[in-house]
């Protein structure tokens, strides 16, 4: 079976990509694009040059301005997502009442209010159509390794997860959701947190805090702490950090060993192909790529796929098989209502417990209101 795919945002050129405009719908194409079950049909976007581009790009005939059109047009039985944030509910519920779609892949973080995140999962849900958020970095080769050392026993039982990252929102949702995957989904309790908005700090038009110390709960008994920075020192001085009651598991992102373990007092560093943002290129293929490029003729290797590129792999298998994948909409929201619980918390002053009674944005709400660092314009 070949699923007919449609892409709705296609950003600007890659080359020009910033936190304004970020051209996800390229990474997404491309991993569409190396699947023989697969096939890119049409693409959408609200600056017509940009889904021009796109099309010519990858070769497509069907660009469109506006996504209902390309939807009943092309009936497409996939759809990526890739616009932003504040955009994605709306699109996500479109796409998903469409009668041909089986399946909505949707960039991450799912949606700027609790109400907007609660809706996407329901109306898939309800319309028996397939969620899958753009987390990726659950299936990194640190991480999975990471989980595999957590179930066998390699530091105990878990105690508490410990990260940091530039802010709670577009960067750290990656976190939350880890956590979720590292607690096996247990159930958020509460969620205590203070937060500084020293100026308008928005990610492709989503505010983010500036700074932010959290603390949170699992039924299991995990307790999570994070620690955000924009700018300068975060309290936190890893990634992820996870620790048992017998020794201590690191995800590094770029710096230092991708993956380490503790347990008798020397770290001891996990080999890994990759770190959580990607593959990095091992010692066969840089001597494949040294010999591809000094003898005419002889083909280079080929790449391992990014994680944006596996992740879009697991989807489709997970379509076809009809099993959930894990990064399911309902796997995400766990995750990402405490990112919400954590803005709330600051504006309550006080300990916030879940499930959420709120539908907005408390960060936008605290904001507009003047009552955060920055000033509202």
């Amino acid at each position: 079976m070949t699923h007919r795919v449609a892409i709705i945002g296609t950003g600007p050129d890659p080359e020009t990509q910033d936190r304004d405009g970020y051209a996800m719908a390229y990474r997404h194409a491309g991993g569409y694009r190396r699947l023989d079950s697969c096939s890119l049909v049409a693409c959408a976007d609200i600056v017509p040059e940009n889904a021009r581009a796109f099309a010519d790009h990858h070769d497509l005939t069907a660009a469109y301005e506006d996504h209902e059109t390309m939807l009943e047009a092309v009936e497409p039985d996939v759809v990526s997502v890739c616009v932003p944030p504040a955009a994605h509910a709306d699109l996500v519920v479109d796409s998903a009442t469409t009668p041909s779609v089986d399946a909505v892949h949707c960039e991450k973080p799912m949606a700027t209010t609790w109400s907007d995140c609660e809706r996407m999962v329901e109306t898939c849900d309800a319309e028996d159509v397939q969620l899958t958020i753009d987390h990726q970095r659950r299936l990194s080769e640190p991480v999975q390794r990471a989980k595999g050392l957590l179930d066998d026993g390699e530091i105990g039982d878990l105690e508490r997860l410990e990260w940091s990252e530039v802010n709670l929102f577009d960067a750290g949702s990656h976190l939350f959701d880890l956590c979720d995957h590292f607690v096996d989904g247990a159930r958020p309790e509460w969620a205590l947190a203070g937060i500084d908005c020293a100026f308008e700090n928005r990610w492709f038009g989503a505010l983010n805090e500036t700074r932010a110390i959290a603390r949170w709960r699992y039924a299991d008994g995990t307790v999570g702490f994070a620690s955000t920075a924009e700018d300068g020192d975060t309290v936190v001085d890893a990634y992820l950090r996870i620790v048992g009651d017998s020794g201590v598991i690191e995800i590094q992102p770029a710096d230092g060993p991708a993956l380490r373990v503790r347990t008798d007092g020397e770290w001891r560093t996990v080999a890994t192909d990759e770190n959580v943002y990607g593959p990095t290129p091992g010692v066969v293929h840089v001597a494949l790529d040294t010999v591809a490029s000094a003898v005419p003729g002889v083909p280079g290797p080929t790449p391992p796929p990014t994680h944006y590129e596996r992740a879009i792999e697991h989807l489709v298998s997970s379509l076809d098989a009809g099993t959930e994948p894990v990064i399911s909409g309902r796997r995400v929201v766990r995750g990402t209502q405490l990112i919400f619980a954590c803005w709330e918390s600051a504006r309550r002053r006080g300990r916030v417990h879940l499930p959420l009674e709120i539908d907005g944005n408390p960060l936008e709400e605290m904001y507009d209101a003047g009552q955060l660092g920055g000033v509202a314009e």
